[in-house]
C-alpha cells in the first residue's frame, strides 16, 4: 500500500483528498503547513506528496525546491496543487522539480488518476539492458546513468525520458508522441510538460557535454542522436 502525504492548510480540502485516496486503497498522512511536512519526512518516507502551493509561512513552492535539492528526498515524487491555474504558474511549478500540477478546483477522480500515473512513472519496469550512445551509458538494471565513468544524477521522470530516447535513437518524436510513450496516454498533462523535462534532462547532461545528444528538431519535436 503506497503512502501519500497530503500537505494543505485547508482541512476541508485535506478531507476530500483523504477520502478519495483511501477509497483507492492508499495510506494517507496529513500536514497543515511546510514545517509539519518536514517533521513527517524526517520520520517516514512517503511514496508521493500532494503539495499545496499556497501554505502559511513557507510556501509549497519553497518546500518543493528544498526537497528536490536534498539528495535524500530528490527522487520523491511531488504533485503541486494550486488555485493558480495559469500556464506560467504550471510551468513554474514544474520547474521546481514537481512531477505534475493540479489546478483547484479539481476532480477527486482525476487527482487519484494523476497520483497513480506519477507513481507508475517513478517506478518504471526494469529491463535487463545497458545502452551506450556517444559515451553516455544507461543501465536499466541498476538505474544508473554514466558518462565515461562519471555518474550523472537524473530524476525519475527524466530517467524514463532518457531511456526512451536512447532505445529509439536517431528518430524524431513530437511532443504528443513523447507524452504517449513516456507519460502514458491516460495522464492528464500538457505538451508543454515535455519541454520542461527535456530542459531538466539537458541540464543534467550538460556537465559532461552530452546535452548535445538531445537535439531539437524544428517543426517536429526532439531527437536523441550522436550524429550532427
Amino acid at each position: 500500500m503506497a503512502t501519500i502525504l497530503v500537505v494543505d492548510d485547508e482541512p476541508d480540502i485535506r478531507e476530500v483528498m483523504r477520502f478519495a485516496l483511501e477509497s483507492s486503497e492508499f495510506r494517507v498522512m496529513e500536514a497543515g503547513h511546510a514545517d509539519d511536512a518536514r517533521k513527517f519526512l524526517s520520520q517516514e518516507s512517503p511514496d508521493l506528496i500532494l503539495l499545496d502551493w499556497m501554505l502559511p509561512g513557507r510556501s509549497g513552492l519553497e518546500l518543493a525546491q528544498q526537497l528536490k535539492q536534498n539528495p535524500k528526498t530528490k527522487a520523491l515524487p511531488i504533485i503541486m496543487v494550486s488555485a493558480r491555474g495559469e500556464e506560467e504558474d504550471r510551468v513554474r511549478g514544474l520547474d521546481t522539480g514537481a512531477d505534475d500540477y493540479i489546478a483547484k478546483p479539481f476532480s477527486p477522480r482525476e487527482m487519484v488518476a494523476r497520483v497513480k500515473a506519477v507513481l507508475r512513472r517513478s517506478q518504471p519496469e526494469e529491463q535487463e539492458q545497458e545502452i551506450e550512445i556517444g559515451g553516455l551509458q544507461i543501465d536499466n538494471v541498476s538505474h544508473r546513468v554514466t558518462a565515461e565513468g562519471t555518474s550523472i544524477d537524473v530524476a525519475p521522470t527524466e530517467y524514463r525520458l532518457l531511456h526512451f530516447f536512447m532505445t529509439h535513437a536517431d528518430r524524431a518524436f513530437s511532443r504528443s508522441q513523447l507524452l504517449d510513450q513516456v507519460w502514458g496516454d491516460q495522464v492528464y498533462v500538457e505538451e508543454r510538460t515535455v519541454d520542461v523535462h527535456v530542459r531538466r534532462l539537458r541540464k543534467a547532461l550538460e556537465p559532461t557535454g552530452h546535452d548535445r545528444l538531445l537535439q531539437t528538431v524544428r517543426g517536429v519535436g526532439y531527437r536523441f542522436s550522436d550524429k550532427t
